[in-house]
């Protein structure tokens, strides 16, 4: 799905206990495209290789039928969101999947994405490669590389639910908010915001939403 235009928002929803999204490119209303180039990156307090993730040792243990087999380190929100970066620049869609969760709400407990619904022709498996498959190309700096190296700020304290913003998060050195806006058309600094949110489920983290906004 394209963004043309001030206002539009992409993929906060979910299916089945999946975040689902879809962005093919950003298309903003302006004719120039502003340069990120002062904002510093900020120093990283996890981060993940798309191609060396590490299980945390103990890290299915006390969890829920549901638990995901995602080697990734979900003993941090910080850790979890790089994971996630990393998963979605490589394409990786079921591990992406995987690191995805539902926080709980008034009506359903907390869900966290599940090998059933995460790999092979489940529903969401195949909406997660599509949502995947579009972000990627947001996602991607260039020039590009097999094994990106992926950080995010460690966010303040705020109990189980954390929110990291795209200028906090770097892709192989450069943050991510740069590299939106080096894959866009049309879009500049003040009208993009982009912030990964992640919630606390079972004793680990998991990205929870994608709030994508312009203007």
């Amino acid at each position: 799905m394209a963004l043309t235009g001030h206002g539009r928002r992409a993929a906060d929803w979910f299916v089945g206990g999946v975040l689902v999204m879809a962005l093919a490119g950003v298309t903003g209303c302006s004719g120039d495209t502003d340069s990120t180039a002062d904002k510093k990156p900020a120093a990283a307090g996890g981060s993940a290789s798309a191609g060396s993730e590490k299980a945390g040792e103990g890290e299915q243990e006390g969890g829920s039928p549901t638990t995901p087999s995602s080697a990734a380190d979900r003993a941090t929100a910080e850790g979890a969101v790089a994971a996630w970066v990393a998963a979605v620049i490589k394409g990786d869609a079921e591990e992406a999947c995987l690191l995805m969760g539902e926080a709980a709400t008034d009506t359903s407990p907390a869900k966290a994405g599940s090998p059933e619904t995460c790999a092979g022709d489940a529903p969401q498996a195949k909406q997660m490669e599509k949502a995947v498959e579009g972000f990627r190309e947001s996602f991607t700096p260039e020039p590009p590389t097999d094994d990106p190296k992926v950080e995010a700020a460690r966010p303040p304290a705020a109990g189980d639910q954390v929110v990291i913003p795209a200028d906090r998060i770097t892709v192989d050195g450069k943050t991510l908010e740069e590299v939106i806006l080096s894959n866009s058309t049309g879009v500049n600094s003040e009208d993009l915001n982009v912030n990964v949110e992640a919630g606390k489920i079972e004793d680990a983290w998991y990205v929870t939403n994608l709030d994508f906004d312009i203007g």
